[in-house]
């Protein structure tokens, strides 16, 4: 009687309507105040659920989707989301996120999925599954057309632009500037289902693909360039490096050069000629760096980065449970370690880790084992760089030297 009873229960609840019209009214207002976003309505959305698929630049833009939208949307999240004890288990009261978890191709989420759209549930996701870095649209596997299709929803192409101009993902500052949210596009289940792969890929791809370098608006704060060092960390002039950014400027560590970050979201050398002319030609540039490294033949009795962190064990879809403050984390070519004074901590080699990725603007996880590890360090840490070498060693370790990807 208890698993009938269980097996009966609604994903979708009347308090999730109740929730999505309060925050409309109150978090809706102050998202347009603290963003300036124009945000406008799906007015051709009827009462039919769909699949709402979107690209990712700030942390504000789920609330930009339940703007455009009318009703409750069932968002696909990271399980990260679902392992922070009670304020986990109340966004899982108030709005039944859909867990999933991250880098991975994960069943269970499939099966939430199928089962929000039988009850006629509008579910949305951004495939991309990380905000991104560069003002340029991450990496999607084509996977998600598998979804599409098993769903059978009309999908609604939902596009951010000028998000990366307000809040880039390394930044703690909102800027003021010009953004917009809206469907671009609605591809009805009878029109999708007799295109290709490819050809409905691409469509996906064009619907939300946003290059912030083609965007000409200024965005202003007297903080633009701060945490910068967040995402970068080659020097085109030293190679791999560090960064230390203060309001508009960063400087390089090691030769000392400092670049200044414009309204315009160019760069300038000061005193010299920079290079690249915005973030994300220089973020490209940076993974061309990485790529071009042979991690396995490189020296590995010597770090190429030392970070301090606070190291936690993630208990998915309960809490986090800290290891150990200040401990040392080392990144080499082949692993990354722990140490705390001294004593070995944890050591994982990259060729027997499952996942290394990066949480919000800079948290590490490691999948190890049966565990989840995470570090956090302080507010320059740069937890991209153990992303990117994980994934460059796992490419050369599987003899793939032709893959690019990175992890984002």
């Amino acid at each position: 009687m208890k698993n009938k009873k269980k097996k009966n229960k609604k994903w979708m609840r009347f308090r999730h309507k109740v929730v999505r019209n309060v925050a409309f009214a109150v978090i809706g207002l102050y998202t347009k105040l603290k963003t300036g976003v124009k945000v406008e309505q799906f007015k051709e959305q009827g009462k039919r659920p769909y699949l709402i698929i979107m690209n990712h630049q700030t942390a504000f833009d789920q609330f930009f989707v339940g703007m455009a939208f009318r009703g409750p949307v069932y968002y696909i999240a990271s399980e990260d989301l679902f392992s922070n004890g009670f304020i986990s288990k109340l966004l899982s009261w108030a709005v039944a996120p859909i867990p999933i978890k991250k880098q991975t191709t994960d069943v269970h989420a499939v099966m939430n999925c199928i089962r929000v759209a039988r009850e006629g549930g509008t579910i949305a996701l951004a495939p991309e599954g990380n905000r991104t870095y560069s003002g340029r649209m991450c990496y999607f596997k084509p996977s998600i057309l598998a979804l599409v299709k098993k769903l059978k929803l009309p999908l609604a192409i939902f596009r951010i632009e000028g998000g990366y101009g307000v809040q880039p993902r390394w930044s703690d500052v909102t800027r003021k500037g010009r953004m917009r949210a809206y469907v671009s596009e609605v591809i009805e289940p009878e029109e999708y289902e007799k295109l290709s792969n490819d050809a409905l890929l691409k469509r996906i791809t064009d619907g939300m693909s946003v290059d912030e370098t083609k965007i000409m608006e200024e965005y202003f704060h007297k903080k633009n360039a701060e945490y910068m060092e967040r995402a970068m960390y080659v020097c085109p002039f030293c190679g791999l490096s560090t960064f230390e950014s203060h309001n508009d400027t960063v400087t390089c560590k090691t030769c000392g050069r400092t670049i200044r970050y414009l309204p315009n979201k160019t760069l300038v050398g000061e005193g010299f000629d920079f290079p690249y002319a915005n973030i994300a030609d220089w973020y490209e540039y940076q993974s061309r760096f990485v790529n071009g490294l042979d991690l396995l033949t490189m020296d590995r009795t010597k770090p190429v980065y030392t970070d301090t962190v606070d190291l936690s064990e993630v208990i998915l879809y309960k809490n986090k449970q800290p290891v150990a403050e200040n401990a040392q984390m080392s990144l080499y070519p082949d692993r990354i370690t722990l140490t705390k004074d001294g004593n070995a901590v944890l050591d994982m080699p990259f060729g027997e880790t499952a996942v290394v990725t990066v949480l919000g603007r800079n948290k590490l996880n490691v999948y190890f084992g049966d565990k989840v590890w995470q570090m956090k360090g302080d507010k320059r840490f740069n937890a991209l760089k153990y992303v990117h070498f994980y994934h460059r060693y796992k490419n050369l370790a599987e003899g793939d030297n032709e893959n690019e990807f990175l992890g984002l």
